[in-house]
């Protein structure tokens, strides 16, 4: 029989995030103190979302209107990379991406962690974006979760495929 293992990953449901989107666009359009300001929040591209303001603090109110919503749909806030605020004419335009996938520089940090830091006759493999995490015991492989959940490497990690 093989070894347990698990896969860290860093992935987001879009049609979550899609519905959050929603959700904050209408709030955007219903809510008193953003009348007038020609805020909007919308899709632009398959992973960038921008919002639009007349007015820089009304921009970054309806930001934090937007991860409001993620949080409630239980999606991280490190899986949001805002960028930095332009002016094209009256309009403040601030354009943020979905953060997919764990960076090669990242996975090493994650799997040199596991190595100085988890029990021993744990290995993790990196695997494209993600990371397969194999032991001898599942008692082990929770370790390294809680490891894990524990340290901060700036992006949302999930745990997978645990068998």
């Amino acid at each position: 029989m093989a070894d347990p293992s698990f896969d860290v990953v860093s992935k987001v449901d879009r049609q979550e995030v899609d519905n959050a989107l929603n959700q904050a666009a209408k709030e955007l359009g219903t809510r008193f103190d953003f009348r007038g300001t020609g805020a909007k929040v919308s899709w632009t591209g398959e992973e960038a979302i921008t919002f639009e303001a007349e007015t820089e603090e009304r921009c970054a109110a309806a930001i934090e209107v937007f991860k409001e919503k993620l949080v409630k749909r239980n999606i991280s806030q490190k899986a949001f990379d805002i960028g930095d605020p332009a002016l094209s004419g009256k309009v403040h335009r601030v354009t943020g991406s979905l953060v997919q996938g764990i960076s090669s520089e990242k996975a090493k940090e994650i799997a040199k962690k596991i190595r100085d830091e988890g029990p021993k006759g744990v290995q993790a493999q990196i695997q494209g974006d993600q990371l397969r995490v194999s032991g001898k015991k599942k008692d082990h492989l929770q370790d390294v979760i809680s490891l894990l959940k524990g340290a901060d490497f700036g992006i949302a990690l999930q745990f997978t495929n645990y068998r």
